[in-house]
């Protein structure tokens, strides 16, 4: 058995484990596993073990952190579309910028996708420390459209807390990614660590004007649910096609796009 095939074999090995274990862990469903392991078998086609390095860091930071403090978060989940589990969708929403840049890289070489991927995981771990470790803010966050402080957990809102775990979340990744690849120097970590953030407050913006917002007929709350209280929600704003997972994987695009632009 050559050398080469035993790397394709461990890389394929690492994914299934860390698909396996996402589930195992109740951090993916089904789907969202099977998900990952498309997602990881495209990311490691054009960056090898790193990417998966990077790409598993992302997975374990982010599932850590949406566990910690459940009791806190209970209401804040109440108003998402979605659960703590990632289904496909929710994977794809995080992860189909990085595979799509890996399939890219694979056909196309260039060190620029390099910047590229990174970036597209600096904006999905900023986004997530933002939202998981900003619903814990003592205080209620400001929602950028309405200019007015709302409930915790609202789509295009931000706060002081959330704001430094954005940069925290992205600044880890950036960091990291200086020890995997040569090509990051000291310059490029700063910019990377700011194209995170940045993705993260488009992310915010898309949030505040175009994702789709309900209101529940029964209790008023604004959810991101098209029923709640066993009722059916009312449209009050955004687009309905445009659900957190559109805004997700349209804010780490853009960003990852202009990273690249910008390298090339």
């Amino acid at each position: 058995m050559t050398a080469l095939l035993e790397n394709e074999i461990l890389l394929i090995i690492g994914i299934i484990v860390l698909a396996l274990g996402g589930y195992k862990l109740k951090a993916l469903a089904v789907s969202g596993a099977f998900g990952t392991f498309l997602v990881g078998m495209l990311i490691a086609l054009g960056f090898k073990g790193y990417g998966l390095v990077l790409i598993g860091l992302f997975f374990v930071t982010s599932s850590l952190w949406s566990k910690y403090n459940r009791k806190q978060k209970e209401k804040i989940i109440d108003m998402h579309e979605k659960g703590s589990q990632r289904d496909i969708f929710q994977v794809f929403a995080n992860g189909g910028v990085p595979a799509l840049i890996g399939i890219l890289a694979y056909v196309f070489p260039g060190d620029f996708w390099i910047y590229g991927f990174i970036v597209s995981i600096a904006v999905a771990n900023s986004d997530t420390w933002a939202s998981e470790i900003g619903s814990l803010s003592k205080k209620r966050p400001l929602s950028l459209m309405k200019m007015k402080t709302v409930e915790p957990g609202t789509s295009g809102a931000i706060s002081v807390q959330g704001t430094l775990a954005a940069v925290a979340g992205s600044a880890l990744i950036s960091v990291a990614s200086s020890f995997l690849w040569s090509e990051i120097t000291m310059e490029l970590v700063f910019f990377i660590t700011a194209m995170g953030v940045v993705g993260c407050f488009i992310d915010t913006f898309l949030g505040a004007t175009v994702q789709s917002d309900y209101q529940c007929k029964v209790c008023g709350k604004h959810v991101e649910r098209k029923e709640h209280c066993q009722q059916p929600t009312r449209l009050v704003k955004g687009k309905v096609w445009v659900n957190n997972d559109v805004v997700n994987i349209a804010s780490i695009f853009i960003a990852s796009m202009i990273t690249i632009l910008v390298l090339m």
